[in-house]
């Protein structure tokens, strides 16, 4: 079965718009990949700071192979990524970042009505 990748990120209050608004321009960047199966942004409304994206990938290998290849390129040329060099670079909209990984066991979908 798939895999699901969250990424969580903890963005300050006044960081929130450039957050949605990076991720917005990247529109498409993921959906050609292999293996690729679901991206949602999820904005946080009561309890946490912090923004999840989650991805779900046909396994392992595919999200992988994304991360050596397009992930890697889209943050060295200025995308979502941080650290140092780069001059252009944006700063980074987040001040903190954890991913989760899970193994799909078990999942359902509407019936079709009818």
């Amino acid at each position: 079965m798939s895999i699901v990748k969250i990424n969580a990120l903890t963005v300050p209050a006044e960081q929130r718009e450039v957050l949605e608004q990076r991720f917005a321009s990247r529109a498409g960047a993921v959906e050609g990949s292999d293996g690729f199966e679901w991206f949602e942004l999820l904005r946080p409304v009561e309890g946490t700071d912090q923004y999840l994206v989650y991805t779900r990938w046909r396994s392992e290998e595919d999200f992988q192979a994304w991360m050596e290849g397009p992930m890697k390129a889209a943050h060295q040329g200025g995308g979502q990524g941080g650290g140092e060099g780069g001059g252009a670079r944006p700063k980074p909209a987040a001040s903190g970042s954890t991913v989760w990984s899970f193994e799909v066991v078990q999942q359902a979908a509407p019936k079709p009505q009818g």
